[in-house]
């Protein structure tokens, strides 16, 4: 969490390579995934469907820049989708 009036620079991908713009990891790194789950919260439905829009366009940039290899299909289900929490906690 950030003290008010400090800025702190948001986790965003650097396309077409997607890594982090902070951080240089792959996207999303561990940050942006606690930054997507917090804004998210709410509409974990939204969050799942945002991020299978990017990992489409994470598949085709990433293929565009390596057509020989190309990505793996695995490789970006459990990069971009299969950390996503499948409940909302309860508040309490």
């Amino acid at each position: 969490m950030t003290a008010p009036g400090v800025s702190r620079r948001a986790h965003l991908p650097l396309r077409p390579l997607w890594l982090c713009r902070v951080c240089a990891a792959p996207w999303p790194c561990a940050a942006a995934r606690l930054d997507l789950v917090t804004e998210y919260a709410h509409d974990r439905v939204a969050l799942s469907i945002y991020l299978c829009a990017v990992l489409h366009e994470a598949a085709a940039d990433l293929y565009r820049l390596n057509p020989q290899d190309g990505p793996d299909p695995a490789a970006l289900f459990a990069r971009f989708l299969a950390w996503v929490p499948r409940h909302r906690m309860a508040d309490g």
